[in-house]
């Protein structure tokens, strides 16, 4: 019988490995992944085809980064959802909710922070304004999808406040930052610094003042070793120069990956990054422009790994329901003959849903 498929649409990497590993969960269905894509919304798809958007998920490095990324790990990609015939779909965001899986199962799974609730979130949760405008504050406000797979009970009552459905929230933990401790075992060679893990905003075409934000690290540091982890979108020559500008004698990194740096320091200053939880689980000091006793009630669950298998088991659950309801509205249909084959075939689908 030939498998039902699954479609994981991602977006930056961080969400792109996300989806990998619950399809891992899920190997008796076939799993296809896209890049984030604008199906259905004509001005956002003419402004990405443009360029004007390569600096989000839509284009630009994080779309690279994930084809490559879905290539050099063998995984069938299906550009923009086009083979249509899925019986699921995780999605990694619901600011866009593109037409071709709105007749779909959806999972929504909960990528890290969220951004900060300011003018755009109460354009879009009072006046309808589109929810790209706001960002990731409207994460989960769509509510067109059928579970919400999230981090942890904090998150959970934060969502509600917002506005979302409880009855579609679902805890889960989330893949990526639910077993911090492994990132203890490394070899990254620098102990006992201050990590200051900066963003992308200026290439978002948001404000940042880098050059206080590396003056507040710098006396946060009080003559312990700097070092400075860059976003991967980041313009590394500016970013590099202001650096050693107003904090000479740091150490910069770019492309390296930031959970063993994170894991061998003794203090970290971010801003709005999700990797502040990383250092929050493994008992670092932390910096934050959220209040920090706040992002403690925040933490995603650590539960040893295990959160791509509970998403997974939530869309487990999705498709037998949906077997299950297909299934009896066939028996109950008014057709007085159906063939004995396809009698056969409902009734060992029906068999394995029971067991």
């Amino acid at each position: 019988m030939e498998k039902q498929k699954i479609l994981y649409i991602c977006g930056s990497l961080n969400q792109t490995t996300q989806m990998h590993q619950i399809s891992k969960e899920l190997p008796e269905y076939d799993a296809y992944f896209t890049p984030y894509y604008p199906d259905g919304y004509g001005y956002i798809k003419f402004v990405t085809k443009v360029g004007l958007l390569d600096f989000s998920i839509l284009g630009g490095q994080a779309k690279e980064r994930t084809i490559k990324y879905l290539r050099d790990n063998y995984l069938n990609l299906d550009l923009n959802g086009s083979l249509d015939d899925y019986s699921l779909v995780f999605t990694c965001s619901d600011l866009l909710i593109q037409n071709n899986i709105r007749d779909k199962k959806i999972i929504l799974v909960q990528e890290g922070m969220t951004d900060p609730e300011k003018l755009g979130f109460y354009l879009v949760k009072y006046l309808n304004f589109p929810r790209w405008m706001a960002s990731t504050s409207v994460t989960g406000l769509s509510n067109y999808y059928d579970k919400f797979c999230v981090a942890s009970e904090g998150y959970r009552k934060l969502f509600i406040q917002k506005g979302v459905n409880p009855e579609k929230i679902v805890i889960t933990g989330i893949p990526n930052f639910d077993d911090c401790k492994k990132f203890l075992n490394n070899d990254f060679p620098h102990h006992g610094y201050v990590l200051v893990a900066t963003s992308d905003m200026r290439e978002t075409y948001k404000y940042e003042n880098r050059k206080k934000f590396i003056q507040k690290a710098y006396e946060i540091a009080k003559g312990k070793q700097l070092i400075f982890k860059l976003h991967p979108n980041e313009n590394y020559d500016r970013a590099v120069e202001e650096i050693n500008k107003y904090a000479p004698g740091s150490l910069v990194f770019h492309h390296e990956p930031i959970e063993p740096i994170i894991a061998n320091c003794d203090i970290l200053v971010t801003r709005f990054s999700t990797v502040v939880y990383i250092g929050l689980a493994l008992g670092k000091e932390v910096y934050s422009e959220f209040d920090v006793e706040q992002l403690k009630e925040l933490v995603p669950i650590q539960n040893g790994g295990t959160s791509a298998f509970h998403i997974a088991q939530i869309g487990r659950r999705l498709l037998a329901e949906h077997e299950s309801s297909r299934i009896y509205a066939v028996r109950k249909s008014p057709v007085k003959h159906i063939p004995l084959k396809e009698k056969l075939r409902f009734r060992r689908k029906l068999a394995k849903i029971k067991h």
